[in-house]
């Protein structure tokens, strides 16, 4: 559930800032074919990858680690 959010605020952002797929891909150096997977919500971008996006598109990604509970 929380990908689809992530994928969704990158592409809007990208929108937003009326930059198309092939121009972020340039500008954060990320693959175009790797970009089109992720934002069809078919690739498995790495955390490397993310952040190349967040930033050309001036945007900040944290990470968030949750602790869950375990059976003992």
């Amino acid at each position: 559930m929380h990908f689809k959010s992530l994928i969704q605020s990158i592409k809007e952002r990208r929108e937003m800032l009326q930059v198309t797929q092939e121009m972020l891909a340039d500008l954060s150096g990320v693959g175009l074919r790797t970009l089109k997977q992720f934002e069809s919500g078919k690739g498995n971008p790495t955390a490397e990858t993310l952040n190349k996006l967040g930033s050309a598109l001036g945007m900040e990604l944290t990470f968030k680690i949750i602790k869950t509970a375990t059976s003992e």
